[in-house]
């Protein structure tokens, strides 16, 4: 009997994350690009984000660009998942803050509520959020929100 030779298995691929670099216009909305807004939260060169809004902006961005680390960080450790299960078929268009509560430097707790823009299989859609974050180690991080429509 022969023996047939087989290939690992492995897992599935990851989505390729869609390219940014640090001259790119933020994907947060703000007037700035990418390096000098949310791309340095995200690489840690600029501290944390100083406010809850700031902090919902750049997770957005990380989504849009599927930095994992950046999420799992700046996420609650009570409510923080194990990994972030990104969809190859989203991708993010937009950002609207429609309101921040407290959230700044001489609060604990902070809301922030947005609408999400984005595309999935060709059709537009939205993702609207009222989103809560807390101080954890002095830093903000996402706790959780509820979505509406």
């Amino acid at each position: 009997m022969s023996r047939r030779k087989t290939r690992p298995r492995t897992s599935p691929a990851r989505p390729a994350a869609p390219a940014a670099t640090p001259e790119s216009p933020c994907p947060c909305g703000l007037d700035a690009a990418y390096g000098a807004c949310c791309g340095r939260f995200h690489t840690g060169t600029g501290g944390s984000a100083p406010t809850a809004e700031l902090l919902m902006r750049s997770r957005y961005s990380a989504f849009v660009v599927r930095d994992e680390a950046y999420l799992l960080r700046s996420w609650a450790p009570e409510t923080r998942p194990g990994e972030v299960d990104f969809d190859p078929g989203m991708r993010w268009t937009g950002l609207e803050i429609e309101s921040a509560t407290d959230g700044t430097a001489f609060h604990q707790h902070g809301t922030v509520t947005f609408t999400a823009r984005y595309v999935h299989g060709g059709e537009p859609g939205a993702l609207h959020e009222r989103s809560r974050f807390a101080r954890h180690e002095g830093a903000w991080v996402y706790v959780d929100g509820d979505v509406g429509e």
